[in-house]
């Protein structure tokens, strides 16, 4: 008890940095799937492949069968894939940060199964794997 009270200002401060970097980890940003795996949902079908970039970068390139709806506007368009609630749908971006916000939204809407694409379109891109324009 005497050591406790003599460190507590140490004890303080590993507790605090400890939960500082617990805090990125326990943060749900949703489940996320790789190029393979993403290929795998796709070719089963009844999978919503939902691009959450900007027009013109989805113009400049997307996945097959994707449908493009900006992060921004998202929420106020989720009655354009209400249908896909029950179905998987893996949400793609750039880098694949914008997608996984977009994946927390959707499963707080209630979407059964939402994942976000590993790496966004550049490492679909650096693994060779298919782009439309």
């Amino acid at each position: 008890m005497k050591f406790i009270l003599d460190n507590i200002f140490l004890i303080g401060i590993a507790l605090i940095s400890g939960g500082a970097l617990l805090f990125p980890m326990l943060q749900r940003r949703g489940a996320k799937v790789s190029q393979f795996q993403a290929t795998q949902y796709m070719n089963q079908g009844k999978t919503l492949v939902l691009d959450v970039r900007d027009a013109g970068e989805f113009a400049e390139g997307h996945l097959p069968n994707a449908k493009n709806i900006p992060l921004a506007e998202l929420n106020n368009r989720l009655k354009e894939i209400e249908k896909s609630k029950n179905a998987v749908v893996i949400t793609v971006c750039a880098k694949g940060v914008r997608s996984g916000n977009a994946t927390a939204l959707l499963s707080k809407a209630g979407f059964a199964q939402v994942f976000s694409l590993e790496g966004g379109t550049d490492a679909w891109k650096s693994q060779g794997m298919p782009i439309i324009k």
